[in-house]
């Protein structure tokens, strides 16, 4: 089969198609013919040389994809060879083919293309288990949501309206908040402009953020914390602004408030397996019903995955960026 590698770490050029080895499936795993995959920031990483894969994981890019079952391991069952998928993974989707646990699989959703299933894996799973399985957000209460255009943006927008939340977002352009507003967002506020501190004060009466999903980190931390309202919740999943940062922690005494940080990638496949089938059962009807829908810039060629990095790196793009394997 042919994949994407990365013989050196470095720019989006040091992605190489090439031919490699085909994978099997081992106990409890199944082997997906890939028809696409999709490009996250964790693959930026991993292309310069700062994220590498888990140990046993597929040294390829791509945490999630979409194809068909072509062989099912040892010790499966509930699948069939022929069904259409999509699937979450620590590494290997920009390939031919690719195995996986099979807990990780979920079938494409109704009324979903089987190629636009690959943008779903890895934001569905990301935003339930930071935004519901850990930090609650119920119906009446403000999300903050930064980088509301992204992948996990997008789909964090519509999975809290569809709960009954009230949603604030921050993008760097007037085109990004539209496409927010039209997925439901309440409250747009333009990072380059305005100060979502004093936004989502005003927009909320002084009550803040009842959860944050943050992307940044360090360069945020503080003024996350203050945006928060009074038993709010801070979820951390990305690092854009910085690892390292100071806590006010009396400040979150004083609102009795939470800070979490996760990762998806390195968790156990027990977890994982838990959180996909919290998302098989709580987003997919969403998805069937049209509620939730998943949200794609652009279709590339697999083998293009350079350019599909140039896309991503230069943050022009709304939803996700789609490779395609031949």
């Amino acid at each position: 089969m042919h994949a994407i590698t990365i013989p050196e770490p470095g720019g989006p050029e040091a992605l190489v198609w090439d031919e490699v080895p085909d994978p099997v499936a081992g106990e409890g795993e199944v082997l997906v013919e890939v028809v696409a995959s999709a490009v996250n920031r964790a693959d930026v990483l991993q292309r310069q040389g700062f994220y590498n894969p888990p140990p046993g994981a597929s040294p390829y890019p791509g945490l999630e994809c979409s194809g068909r079952i072509a062989e099912i391991g040892p010790g499966v069952s509930g699948w069939t060879v022929g069904d259409e998928v999509c699937a979450l993974l620590a590494g290997g989707g920009y390939a031919q083919k690719v195995v996986v646990p099979a807990g990780q699989l979920l079938p494409v959703p109704a009324g979903v293309d089987l190629v636009q299933a690959a943008a779903l894996p890895e934001v569905a799973c990301t935003v339930w288990s930071n935004v519901f399985m850990i930090s609650h957000l119920r119906p009446g209460e403000t999300l903050l949501v930064h980088g509301g255009s992204s992948g996990i943006g997008t789909m964090a927008i519509q999975l809290a309206k569809a709960v009954g939340a009230k949603v604030a977002v921050t993008a760097g352009t007037k085109e990004k908040l539209e496409r927010c507003a039209e997925l439901g967002a309440d409250i747009l506020i333009n990072y380059r402009e305005q100060d979502f501190v004093a936004e989502v004060e005003e927009a909320t009466g002084g009550a803040g953020a009842d959860v944050i999903l943050d992307n940044m980190g360090a360069k945020y931390l503080d003024r996350n914390v203050r945006t928060l309202a009074v038993n709010g919740r801070l979820a951390i999943i990305g690092l854009q602004g910085g690892a390292k940062g100071e806590l006010n922690i009396g400040a979150l005494l004083h609102k009795r408030a939470a800070v979490t940080a996760t990762s998806l990638r390195a968790r156990p496949v027990e977890e994982k397996t838990a959180i996909v089938a919290a998302v098989r059962e709580h987003v997919w009807p969403l998805l069937a019903a049209g509620r939730v829908r998943p949200v794609v810039d652009r279709e590339l060629p697999m083998a293009r995955a350079a350019e599909a990095h140039r896309v991503v790196e230069e943050s022009g793009h709304i939803g996700k960026v789609l490779l395609v394997a031949p």
